[in-house]
């Protein structure tokens, strides 16, 4: 094993570090503002709503990630004089962006499922509960609805996040010198594959755990009633 090819290695992919976490951030956040609006369509939105939703879902979850990017990287480019006359163009024309909208749209469509999913199982007893107490609207939904929900999704929504920072690495097919795009041109460089993926791999990892305790850490903020006290422990 040739530690210091390795090293380098590390040195190297590091530098592309930034366009991955930025990437994740920027997609993630607003994806996950995205999602809650589509779930809060798909369980509040009449049958307008639900229709809109399903279909967003369907379209977003049954295509596969990479062509969604090569549609919004390629084929939005045959639309540039509509796209210059609505101003779109200056951001549609850059590969980073384009990679940054395809996986917003991407994972609001699971992200969205896994909201969805977490509204519809708040307890029917405490929505009456709250209402009993006069809360109503709005009140009722971030005081009560909203934290009970966002408590039930952090599990499957830790794994989407998870998966979407693993998703950044598709962006390196539009030319984005990201993570993989950086192990992808030391390899054609070098010709090692085998060491410089197992750096690659070891960097996703290192993020993943880091994002996977921070989510860990919020569900046990979010969960005091399921802690054990020591009286009961004993």
């Amino acid at each position: 094993m040739d530690f210091t090819f390795i090293f380098e290695t590390f040195e190297t992919l590091v530098g592309g570090l930034p366009l991955t976490l930025s990437m994740a951030a920027i997609s993630i956040s607003a994806g996950t503002i995205l999602a809650i609006s589509l779930a809060v369509f798909a369980v509040f939105g009449g049958s307008t709503g639900k229709a809109f939703a399903s279909g967003y879902v369907f379209v977003f979850r049954g295509s596969p990630l990479l062509v969604q990017i090569f549609l919004i990287y390629y084929g939005l480019g045959q639309f540039r004089p509509a796209l210059q006359a609505w101003g779109l163009w200056p951001i549609l024309r850059e590969p980073y962006w384009c990679a940054v909208i395809a996986l917003t749209l991407n994972t609001t469509a699971y992200s969205g499922e896994i909201f969805r999913g977490a509204l519809q199982s708040v307890p029917a007893q405490q929505v009456e509960a709250a209402r009993a107490c006069g809360m109503s609207g709005l009140l009722l939904f971030w005081r009560i609805i909203f934290p009970i929900a966002l408590r039930q999704a952090l599990p499957g929504y830790g794994n989407e996040v998870a998966l979407m920072v693993k998703a950044t690495a598709l962006a390196s097919v539009i030319t984005i010198m990201e993570v993989t795009g950086s192990a992808g041109k030391l390899i054609a460089d070098s010709f090692r594959a085998f060491e410089v993926f197992c750096v690659a791999g070891a960097i996703y990892l290192a993020i993943n755990l880091i994002l996977t305790h921070l989510v860990a850490m919020l569900e046990y903020r979010l969960s005091p009633h399921l802690r054990l006290q020591p009286a009961q422990a004993a």
